[in-house]
């Protein structure tokens, strides 16, 4: 599967368009996390918990929208864009989104 954020691939035509394809995870904020990154606020740098979380978040979202896109037999995904948003407190969700098509 090609995966794109412009809109065109390089040196392949788009023969179709298979229409939107998306993924999305959403996650929940971890108690023992909340207490390493409140003490990290305090000193300042990376919180490097969420870090770790909002990065599992993305390839689970990204390898939803793959299997969208399978689903549709789809060759390539192109324009992929992210998008997040507060689902809850303490609750947030990671969309991955673009355009299934097929190539010649």
């Amino acid at each position: 599967m090609i995966i794109s954020t412009p809109d065109k691939i390089p040196n392949k035509e788009i023969t179709e368009v298979l229409g939107i394809v998306r993924g999305n995870s959403v996650r929940a904020r971890h108690i023992g996390r909340d207490f390493f990154a409140g003490l990290k606020n305090i000193v300042g740098g990376e919180i490097e918990e969420y870090t770790k979380l909002l990065e599992q978040s993305r390839e689970q979202a990204m390898h939803r929208m793959i299997s969208d896109a399978e689903r549709m037999n789809a060759d390539a995904i192109i324009n992929i864009r992210f998008t997040t948003s507060m689902v809850m407190q303490a609750t947030s969700e990671i969309l991955a989104y673009g355009t299934a098509v097929k190539l010649s």
